[in-house]
């Protein structure tokens, strides 16, 4: 099947390579004059595992390729995965569709643009025609983006016309060896699916942080609490982790979209709280770093492991490392930052800031540093080796935003330790 992929986001990319790797001819949309696949991409993009050897195998085989506009404009089926805020843009690419097309077009509407977003396009095309939008809620996450699309475990599709069911179902059967269920509904219905599904998962981790912080307060420890909690098949044990907040890109504008429409319709602020409670959690291991030094931090060395909002990501998108790089340098003291995947990220935002090092090696960042700030917990942070990193230290200090650290443990090796909740 020939289709045209729209935009540049992470679900563009997967999208188009794992639809070129099932044998579709995918013409990407790029205005740019660079064909180098790997240019076009972002850096969060380029380093999503798995990603860059498949666009690369794929326009080798000549199953993807890049398109100008015009071209694109001459092709009957296409995906839209842009971001979030694109809708306008979404809006004048169907309604060049529309002005270039004389027959039939299908249109699967990939992006988180908010509920009725699918109706809004569907009405500016011909249903005499065969002319259909759809809407894909796709389930990507970063730093395992190509394995959610190969192998998902549920498909939600929204599409009111029987023939674009089929062959939405048909696009995407190579994909359905782990399926566990597949669900077929209006679009508006399947959007709201998506809001609600988003919404429920950061009132968990919202919930989660709140108990966390409330059993700080009590001398209890939420790791305990969780475990008791999950252990109860009516909850689970999915989404309990506390930690210094959630961030990337599309979940925290879905979670707006969402807390809109409840402001909107029922005058709601629970998903705007949720939000701000984030906000506020991401500042959590700063307030632990000021509160054990005492209001004083000028000219003090902090090392910060993991950047990214992530594990398996580069991504700095709300992360919560920006939130406490910029309070601590706002202290005039320095930061020591080591992440496997974004430093680029952070050179890209922080390269003017002389506050701001970026280094290598994750024990070489802890050279004389006054406190350890863990904020992602990359599988290479779980099991280092304490003794040398007390010895980088200059004071023993860690504060340990995602709680991966045994506190007991760490205590005992002569470390001052914080965690969330703990």
């Amino acid at each position: 099947m020939k289709i045209a992929v729209w935009g540049d986001e992470l679900t563009a990319w997967v999208t188009a390579g794992a639809l070129a790797e099932t044998g579709n001819d995918i013409a990407f949309v790029s205005n740019s004059q660079i064909d180098d696949p790997i240019t076009l991409m972002g850096s969060s993009i380029r380093n999503e595992p798995g990603l860059r050897d498949l666009i690369c195998n794929e326009v080798e085989h000549k199953r993807l390729r890049f398109v100008q506009t015009r071209t694109a404009l001459g092709i009957q089926a296409h995906i839209l995965s842009m971001n979030p805020n694109q809708f306008d843009e979404a809006h004048d690419i169907v309604e060049q569709l529309v002005r270039k097309a004389e027959g039939p077009l299908l249109i699967i509407n990939q992006s988180h643009f908010g509920f009725g977003a699918t109706d809004r396009l569907q009405a500016l095309l011909n249903r005499r025609k065969k002319q259909i939008v759809v809407y894909f809620a796709e389930n990507i996450s970063e730093g395992e983006a190509l394995d959610r699309i190969r192998n998902p475990k549920s498909l939600i599709l929204g599409s009111d016309d029987e023939a674009a069911t089929r062959t939405l179902e048909a696009l995407f059967k190579p994909f359905s060896a782990q399926l566990e269920n597949r669900f077929v509904m209006t679009p508006r219905e399947a959007e709201f699916t998506k809001l609600a599904i988003i919404g429920m998962l950061a009132l968990r981790i919202g919930y989660t942080n709140e108990l966390a912080n409330l059993g700080e307060q009590l001398g209890v420890d939420i790791d305990v609490i969780r475990r008791g909690m999950g252990a109860d098949p009516r909850i689970g044990r999915h989404h309990l982790s506390p930690g210094c907040g959630f961030g990337g890109n599309n979940f925290p504008q879905t979670l707006k979209s969402l807390a809109r429409l409840l402001s909107e319709n029922n005058e709601s602020t629970l998903m705007q709280t949720v939000l701000q409670e984030n906000e506020n959690q991401k500042e959590l291991p700063f307030r632990k770093l000021w509160q054990h030094y005492k209001a004083d931090l000028h000219e003090r060395k902090i090392a910060i492991w993991g950047a990214s909002f992530k594990p398996g990501s580069a991504s700095l998108d709300a992360a919560p490392s920006l939130r406490v790089i910029d309070a601590i340098v706002a202290q005039q003291a320095e930061v020591r930052v080591h992440d496997p995947e974004a430093h680029e990220n952070v050179h890209h935002i922080y390269h003017d800031n002389p506050y701001v090092k970026i280094i290598n090696g994750k024990y070489d960042a802890l050279k004389n540093v006054d406190a350890l700030v863990l904020l992602t917990e990359w599988p290479e942070y779980w099991s280092p080796d304490f003794e040398l990193v007390r010895k980088q230290m200059k004071s023993p200090v860690i504060v340990d935003g995602r709680n991966i650290y045994d506190r007991d443990l760490i205590e005992s090796r002569g470390f001052t330790y914080y965690g969330i909740g703990r």
